[in-house]
């Protein structure tokens, strides 16, 4: 691994841990056991940590989804793969650090933001289409005003001032939510799919 990817994955841990704004950039240095001038080596400040970090991010976010996507045998499947993906990231990363991304670090943001108006709401538009295709979701839906929904439904899963850290689990939020969405959008071919796989990872 080079130093420059070293010096990601240990801010990663750290802001994973406390959220981005409090990590400074000597503590990244000293989690690392390097200086402070070799970080700067590669690195001119924590905002372009935080933009390398969002941008390495959303690319592995990219071709994770193709796979899922390339790898599920129907649309159902692929929603619950792709959160259930996403448990690892859930359980690791403290919901402060959305907030500082969103508060304090406007340019990481705006790649984030302009992922999901991109990539991830089209890739959502073209899960519903397809699962009305498959019999699967209903068909009077409107894909285009509910792929945009599922996918703020996602950050308002993170947002502290209405689940608390203290009183929710960030993990089981976001499952509650995607569990509401699907079961609202399916048929009932779709909800006995549904239920086989609530089976299955019920007894995992």
């Amino acid at each position: 691994m080079s130093q420059k990817d070293r010096i990601l994955e240990g801010a990663e841990e750290l802001f994973f841990k406390a959220g981005i704004r409090s990590v400074t950039m000597d503590e990244i240095a000293r989690h690392l056991g390097m200086s402070k001038k070799t970080v700067y080596q590669y690195y001119k400040d924590k905002d372009d940590i935080v933009k390398a970090l969002v941008s390495k991010k959303l690319d592995e976010d990219k071709c994770e989804m193709r796979n899922i996507a390339a790898t599920s045998s129907n649309v159902l499947e692929e929603m619950i793969n792709m959160m259930k993906c996403s448990e690892e990231f859930f359980s690791r990363v403290n919901p402060i650090l959305i907030h500082d991304l969103q508060k304090y670090y406007p340019e990481a943001w705006q790649l984030f933001q302009a992922f999901k108006a991109d990539v991830v709401i089209s890739s959502m538009y073209d899960i519903l289409k397809r699962g009305i295709e498959q019999g699967y979701v209903r068909p009077e839906i409107d894909a285009k005003v509910l792929s945009r929904m599922r996918v703020w439904q996602v950050e308002l899963g993170f947002d502290t001032t209405i689940f608390p850290v203290n009183e929710f689990n960030t993990w089981k939020v976001q499952l509650q939510m995607l569990e509401h969405f699907i079961y609202g959008i399916c048929t009932p071919k779709g909800h006995k799919i549904i239920n086989q796989y609530k089976n299955i990872i019920e007894q995992e």
